[in-house]
């Protein structure tokens, strides 16, 4: 993991914007192939990072907050499932790209913009589709019961 680290690091200190809190992000794009779709915001990637140089991450897919596979109720459960098939189904070609990359709150993963091999932006379709919701941290709702109800009288 520290060389993950090491090359992520170097990375974003090439890059010249910052988010919000003072992190680092790079704008990219970096060329991935997807490995595994973990759920509705969540993937494994290698990404080539330059060439003959592959660093495998995992990626939570920036500004979107899906529902877990470790559902709390079986309406949750079910879209987790909806928006996991979704995304895989949008990344069958193995190949995408990572963009606005900045370092995760949790230890290896990365968060990131993720496009399409075609060009098509994963988290506005996902969003479209209403199989997320927009996510800017924070508190995340619930997706049982009354919260369910109250999300999509609020139109997400």
């Amino acid at each position: 993991m520290p060389s993950l680290l090491r090359t992520l690091s170097v990375l974003l200190a090439l890059s010249t914007s910052a988010e919000a809190g003072g992190r680092q992000v790079l704008a990219g794009p970096v060329d991935v192939t997807i490995i595994k779709v973990r759920d509705g915001d969540s993937v494994d990637v290698v990404a080539h990072v330059w060439p003959g140089h592959d660093v495998r991450v995992s990626v939570r897919l920036r500004s979107i907050d899906a529902p877990e596979l470790r559902a709390r109720c079986d309406d949750e459960l079910k879209l987790a499932k909806a928006a996991r098939d979704r995304l895989a189904g949008l990344l069958i070609a193995g190949r995408a790209q990572l963009r606005d990359i900045s370092g995760g709150k949790y230890y290896g993963r990365v968060l990131a913009r993720l496009v399409t091999a075609d060009g098509q932006d994963v988290q506005n379709i996902l969003l479209r589709e209403k199989l997320v919701r927009a996510y800017s941290g924070g508190k995340r709702a619930g997706w049982c019961g009354d919260d369910l109800a109250r999300a999509a009288a609020n139109d997400f």
